[in-house]
């Protein structure tokens, strides 16, 4: 027979988990420092999975249809026009897609309209429109080190989470939601999350110190949000992960919950700071 797999206090195939991190890091690290425009390719590509293992799991547990086809055409469409035109171009092509989304669905017929439209709104809401501002964060001349601070923020809050919760963890966060989510582990991510902030704002963008502090609670709530917000999605459609493509990770929208609402805060963070 063969061995189990090793599975940590906080559910993880912890190997496997460490091994895919620094696989998916390495890329995104490769994608910046060569081409930084290819990060946008790798941003798309990843949001295209994400929405695909969306779909896929609102169908398979609840029978909501995304019609697929208008949904990634449109969701590429957003991530690759706001490169040369801006976010309005991004927030025309999302109109666009949901209006060409509610025709599709047409033929489909009347039952269950409404609850597919609406969920095909939210997905295109929460998978690529949030995307399209990673995109945005790394367009400026300094966008790389945005990118960087953006990252090295969301892993800190996460592995110093992922620490404190199995070394210190005692008083569930949200055990209706997350079970395993403890206030100890977000103490450590809020501990982690700004000492990472701290340093890379400063360093990396020549911003001040509380500019750094205020960036990395910030991020670290919004991961934590993001997080959370995952979770009951699952937990509402009676799964464990959204996809198993990432061993140790579960699938890419695992990955992406915590960037996505971040994202977007980092965005608006760092312009307004630097």
């Amino acid at each position: 027979m063969s061995e189990p797999k090793k599975v940590s206090r906080a559910g993880r195939n912890l190997p496997a988990a460490i091994a895919v991190g620094v696989v998916l890091g390495a890329g995104v690290l490769v994608s910046l420092l060569t081409v930084r425009h290819v990060f946008i390719g790798v941003v798309a590509i990843a949001l295209a999975v994400g929405t695909i293992e969306l779909a896929t799991a609102l169908r398979g547990a609840a029978g909501i249809r995304i019609p697929l086809i208008p949904v990634l055409v449109g969701g590429q469409a957003m991530m690759w026009l706001v490169w040369p035109f801006g976010l309005q171009a991004a927030v025309v092509a999302l109109v666009a897609t949901v209006l060409l989304s509610l025709l599709w669905r047409l033929p489909g017929g009347s039952e269950g309209y409404v609850r597919d439209v609406s969920a095909t709104t939210l997905a295109l809401g929460y998978v690529p429109l949030c995307g399209v501002f990673a995109v945005m964060l790394v367009l400026p001349d300094d966008g790389v080190a945005r990118v960087l601070t953006f990252l090295i923020a969301v892993i800190a809050s996460d592995v110093g989470g992922y620490a404190a919760g199995v070394l210190k963890g005692r008083h569930p966060m949200a055990p209706s939601i997350s079970p395993k989510k403890s206030w100890e582990g977000f103490a450590g991510s809020m501990t982690a999350g700004i000492i990472a902030g701290g340093v890379t704002v400063t360093l990396l963008l020549g911003g001040a110190v509380w500019q750094g502090v205020a960036f990395g609670a910030a991020i670290v709530l919004t991961a934590t949000l993001g997080d959370l917000v995952e979770s009951v999605i699952k937990r509402d459609l009676g799964i464990k992960d959204m996809g198993d493509l990432l061993p140790g990770h579960g699938g890419m929208m695992d990955r992406l919950d915590s960037l996505l609402p971040s994202v977007v805060v980092s965005w608006a963070l760092l312009a307004a700071f630097v």
